[in-house]
């Protein structure tokens, strides 16, 4: 019950921030669209075509409940996810705590939303802090770790995969940067790695979630600033480089916002 109460808020606060143009900045209800070239999470692409985030929200009093999503455009390569999360952000804005359920509606996959046996569940629960900065320390640091539902051993256990990312955030000439270093705390173990399927004697499916060891799987930098399309209207607009040593890769994306 408390689950299908939590995504009933969160539709009737899609329907009332229809007007949002005029009074955003006054109203607690938020509606947005990103548009990605690629989205990457956390070192890892998913999907390997442009990515469509719509996302909707409700704050009051610190407290933030909403719901963000991303959808690829391939049909070769179908990426699809539907999160919802609550945070209450204290302190002046500096630290916020942050529940998110991150659920991933894919075809063929663990898709009964309504599921939450941790032993059966598509859900990915994660619990997370994060430090905000100021604005005579634009640093930031977040921490989270998935403590309920897919994020399972062979032996059927949670894993606890942990996440940490590091930022520094100055603003130059009116232009918003970013340099972030990200780590996996969470390594696989040797039983994992090495599992074969009994019934379909194929290689182990239980990697880490982030990486198969400690170290770095994300390492780049942003630079975001709003370009004035009419005198009253601006587009947001983000441009990121990202590497994730751990396995490798490199990634050179650009954002929009609405």
């Amino acid at each position: 019950m408390k689950n299908k109460f939590l995504i009933s808020l969160v539709l009737l606060s899609a329907l009332l921030a229809i007007d949002v143009s005029s009074k955003a900045q006054e109203s607690p209800f938020h509606a947005g669209l990103d548009i990605w070239s690629r989205y990457v999470w956390r070192g890892t692409d998913f999907g390997s075509s442009p990515s469509l985030q719509p996302c909707i929200e409700y704050s009051t009093h610190g407290f933030t409940i909403g719901s963000w999503g991303a959808y690829t455009t391939s049909l070769n390569a179908p990426a699809q996810e539907a999160d919802l999360y609550l945070s209450y952000t204290f302190l002046n804005d500096m630290l916020s705590v942050i529940v998110t359920d991150y659920f991933f509606p894919t075809d063929g996959a663990l898709n009964d939303y309504f599921n939450y046996k941790n032993a059966e569940t598509g859900h990915y629960f994660e619990a997370g802090i994060s430090f905000n900065g100021t604005e005579n320390l634009p640093l930031s640091f977040f921490a989270g770790t998935m403590v309920y539902g897919a994020d399972l051993n062979h032996a059927g256990n949670n894993r606890y995969s942990t996440y940490v990312e590091l930022s520094y955030n100055p603003n130059i000439k009116g232009t918003d940067f970013s340099v972030f270093m990200a780590a996996n705390l969470t390594a696989a173990s040797d039983a994992d790695l090495n599992y074969i399927d009994p019934i379909t004697n194929l290689a182990s499916p239980f990697n880490g979630f982030y990486g198969n060891k400690l170290g770095v799987v994300r390492l780049g930098v942003s630079a975001s600033k709003t370009i004035n399309i009419t005198d009253s209207y601006e587009l947001p607009l983000c441009v990121m480089l990202q590497t994730n040593p751990m396995k490798g890769n490199i990634f050179l994306t650009a954002g929009i916002s609405f």
